[in-house]
């Protein structure tokens, strides 16, 4: 007997059945709720400045939008997608937890600015995006109109946005460096979406109409 074929075959049949689009859907739902009660006790039971407050109402957003998501038409099989996906999104929740109080390096009026940018992004793409939000890659309704028409990751640049508000408020060598991890987790959390969404030609073709990928005219 090859064991080696059947330790692949084994994995390649327990991936596929977390691949499977109502048990992506499930597992999605069920690793955001340990952080729902994190978001409550930050808003609810803190005192918490606007941008903090932003960056928390941006992964709130996430989960309530998991509930009632569109099931995938695929959904990626790969087992460091799937392990990206969580580490980035985890990584972002406990940023909250993670990060301490810091200086201040511009105006009020400034940070608050980034932060209610950031909400109106995360807003805007939310309603662009309808019921087609992923956590792993996965393909479901393309969607081109709203904020998908100018950028083809719309929440990540409001997420972008939000961590740059916080670290400008709360800044320290600390806080700089979970942000800069947490946004580095969700570019390369952006890479592998394309790689994978690339694999259905109208997602190719709206990559090459679409050219900014967070934010426009910058990156």
């Amino acid at each position: 007997m090859n064991i080696v074929g059947v330790a692949v075959g084994g994995s390649s049949r327990v991936w596929s059945i977390f691949a499977h689009p109502r048990m992506d859907r499930v597992t999605a739902t069920v690793a955001s709720l340990p952080f729902a009660y994190m978001i409550y006790h930050r808003l609810v039971l803190e005192s918490f400045d606007l941008p903090r407050v932003a960056l928390a109402i941006n992964y709130a957003l996430l989960i309530a939008t998991m509930v009632v998501r569109r099931p995938a038409v695929r959904v990626t099989p790969k087992p460091l997608y799937w392990a990206t996906a969580f580490l980035a999104t985890y990584w972002g929740f406990m940023t909250l937890g993670l990060i301490e109080r810091g200086v201040a390096l511009v105006p009020t009026e400034v940070s608050h600015g980034f932060a209610i940018a950031s909400l109106a992004i995360a807003v805007f793409a939310r309603l662009s995006l309808g019921r087609n939000i992923g956590f792993v890659p996965a393909q479901r309704e393309l969607v081109t109109s709203g904020a998908y028409a100018v950028v083809r990751h719309p929440i990540y640049g409001g997420l972008f946005i939000s961590l740059t508000g916080v670290v400008l408020r709360a800044y320290s060598v600390r806080n700089l460096l979970i942000v800069l991890i947490g946004a580095g987790l969700f570019a390369v959390k952006t890479f592998m979406e394309e790689d994978f969404l690339s694999e259905d030609s109208t997602y190719a073709r709206y990559m090459k109409s679409v050219r900014w990928r967070w934010v426009p005219f910058i990156a």
